[in-house]
């Protein structure tokens, strides 16, 4: 018994006066409610805003939403955006905001994809790709081991790739079938038809290798070495590098990724369109980092993953897809994500300030 009175002797004396133990217990307990249900909110939200959206458009428009046709048709429109976004979310990741040249890095990937058809699909892709290596590669270098700033870094970049796009072809577009040349229209025809490859006659071959791209991407983020290297790089990158990680290594395996799979989207893009032009890929910086956002993934880094930002470039296709059919603008739309963009970053700091991330 003495025993006994002597262990928990140090218990009452670190309580209030007039509190025991038991009543020490219920702030815990909510603080561990609150917790768990900003837990949540962060990493599943983006699902609760997306069945919101389905309900409300189908409140509005009744069976001219609610049907395999039009959600097919949502797919489509978002296929190309999640490519980009799905690899803008690795460069988030690393704590490094965003990559702003991914608009050009389209543009020039569909200029040489259409220039090199002549020597057979094959060429035309691996080099297209090829574009994305490079301009990656040169990205990792300057953020990933100078240092430089990513969002001052990867402008300066856009604007140099659209200068060099815009000189080299003198501001002119380029088209598949004149660049195929007579005699290779079956090879123009092929590249032109390769955004609208459909599988089992409805589901464009897009969709398809967005579900691979975010397999693959979540598991890379979740599962691998790197990604466990990437999480604690983007939670603090003097930490990552004081624990041993070659840190700027990893951020610039991030800032590649993100390049190639701009330069795959800006294929699909120009095959789309059926023609390269300096313009392809606008506004796709801007519509990656919204869906990265929306998806839980915070701009600090270190938080999210790929399925998040696959809810999140869907809630954009939901949104655009309702305020088509309700008559607004393509501008008046612009404005509406940039608000929804901003009320989902202070939703997220807030909740993550709750959880006790000070630096969200």
């Amino acid at each position: 018994m003495p025993d006994d009175l002597n262990q928990q002797q140090p218990a009452q004396q670190n309580s209030p006066p007039g509190q025991g133990n038991a009543a020490a217990a219920p702030p815990v307990s909510r603080e561990l409610k609150q917790s768990g249900l900003n837990l949540w909110i962060n990493r599943f939200g983006v699902y609760v805003v997306a069945i919101l959206f389905i309900l409300v458009g189908i409140i509005l428009f009744g069976g001219s939403f609610f049907n395999s046709k039009n959600f097919l048709n949502i797919l489509d429109a978002v296929t190309l955006l999640g490519m980009a976004a799905v690899g803008v979310a690795f460069v988030t990741y690393s704590g490094h905001f965003a990559d702003l040249s991914i608009p050009t890095t389209m543009a020039l990937s569909g200029y040489i994809a259409i220039e090199l058809i002549p020597l057979g699909m094959f060429m035309s892709i691996f080099t297209g790709l090829l574009v994305g290596v490079g301009v990656g590669l040169v990205n990792a270098f300057a953020v990933g081991k100078l240092r430089a700033n990513p969002i001052i870094w990867t402008l300066a970049m856009a604007y140099v790739t659209k200068g060099v796009v815009r000189w080299v072809w003198l501001n002119k577009q380029i088209y598949p079938d004149i660049k195929a040349g007579i005699g290779n229209e079956h090879l123009a025809d092929a590249f032109i038809n390769l955004y609208r490859i459909r599988i089992f006659g409805s589901i464009s071959i897009t969709v398809i290798i967005l579900i691979a791209l975010v397999i693959a991407a979540q598991f890379l983020l979740k599962r691998t070495k790197f990604g466990q290297q990437l999480k604690v790089t983007g939670s603090s990158y003097d930490v990552a590098r004081l624990s041993g990680i070659k840190a700027s290594r990893v951020v610039g395996t991030a800032f590649l990724i993100s390049s190639l799979t701009a330069a795959l989207t800006g294929i699909f893009i120009t095959s789309l369109g059926k023609v390269g032009a300096y313009y392809n890929g606008e506004g796709y910086d801007f519509n990656a980092v919204t869906a990265v956002v929306i998806g839980g993934m915070t701009l600090n880094g270190g938080r999210g993953d790929i399925i998040g930002v696959l809810g999140g470039v869907f809630v954009i296709g939901l949104m655009r897809n309702i305020m088509t059919l309700m008559g607004i603008d393509t501008f008046s739309q612009t404005v509406v994500q940039g608000i929804v963009f901003i009320t989902v970053v202070y939703i997220n700091a807030r909740s993550l300030r709750k959880l006790g991330r000070d630096d969200a």
